[in-house]
């Protein structure tokens, strides 16, 4: 496959389901509908040819709806979906998605583990036992966590290393208060494990949305690229959050210029390649 893939989107429409995490008046702006007519546009601007539509709320309904979506938008190339990973039937509920319309696209799934009270949610028997049979089903995790939860997504990538995990947003580290050395050395001790990739997406909305630039993330794209190589980072929008500190062209430009400065391999691996190694997308 040789498109350039934005490995990071979502779609959602407030009007139609509850969003817990987008209350509060900073929220505002992206508290409407999103959804396909509005990002086919914006890729083809962008020279992009194709996405992965991610999970935004804790809801199978929307696992589905996401599925007809890929169904129905040759664009959307995958889908990480949400499943109950503490149901004993989640075995199941993945061969159901799987058979529905646009099943064949579903590619990993992912939990809020960082909107979890509990720092070792993922650590967790039940949880655990989750993840072992979506990874045993072929799948990818998503590991959505920040620094305090990344002891917890280390010890999930040891315990499977034949399964395949991906970090979003590279673990979300506070830009907007400095370059965090805890996050760093959590950062390296993750990508110690070769079955992680990490996307390099939702950095500008961890700065000052008002003030920030590709220069001010370069240390943070620099960091993650020396932990985990050039074949293991992905690009990602993070569109529509990302709207809050940028348009789409803002967020894509100044990703890409980070992603140059460190050489023509990483930057063409993270914008399609690496995407399609980690969730097995179709060929």
């Amino acid at each position: 496959m040789s498109q350039r893939i934005d490995a990071h989107q979502h779609f959602w429409d407030p009007a139609r389901a509850d969003y817990p995490w987008m209350a509060g008046d900073a929220l505002a702006p992206i508290r409407r509908p999103f959804g396909p007519a509005d990002l086919a546009p914006l890729l083809a601007e962008n020279g992009l040819d194709a996405s992965i539509l991610v999970q935004t709320r804790s809801s199978l309904d929307e696992t589905e709806e996401f599925l007809r979506i890929a169904h129905d938008w040759p664009f959307v190339a995958g889908v990480v979906g949400w499943v109950d990973l503490t149901d004993a039937a989640v075995g199941a509920t993945v061969e159901r998605l799987r058979a529905l319309p646009g099943g064949n696209k579903l590619v990993g799934i992912r939990h809020q583990v960082h909107d979890e009270a509990d720092a070792d949610w993922l650590s967790r028997g039940d949880v655990r036992r989750g993840v072992e049979v979506v990874l045993a089903h072929g799948l990818t995790y998503d590991l959505l966590v920040r620094t305090r939860e990344l002891p917890a997504a280390i010890a999930a990538a040891r315990a499977f290393p034949d399964a395949r995990f991906v970090l979003d947003h590279a673990a979300k580290p506070p830009i907007a208060t400095g370059f965090d050395q805890q996050w760093a050395d959590r950062i390296a001790e993750l990508a110690a494990s070769g079955n992680v990739w990490c996307k390099v997406s939702g950095l500008a909305t961890e700065a000052t949305w008002t003030d920030w630039d590709a220069e001010r993330l370069q240390p943070y794209v620099t960091h993650v690229a020396t932990c985990f190589g050039a074949d293991r980072l992905i690009f990602g929008s993070d569109w529509p959050v990302c709207l809050l500190a940028g348009s789409y062209h803002e967020i894509k430009q100044a990703l890409e210029r980070c992603l140059t400065q460190l050489g023509p391999d990483f930057r063409g691996k993270a914008f399609g390649p690496n995407a399609v190694a980690a969730y097995r997308l179709r060929r």
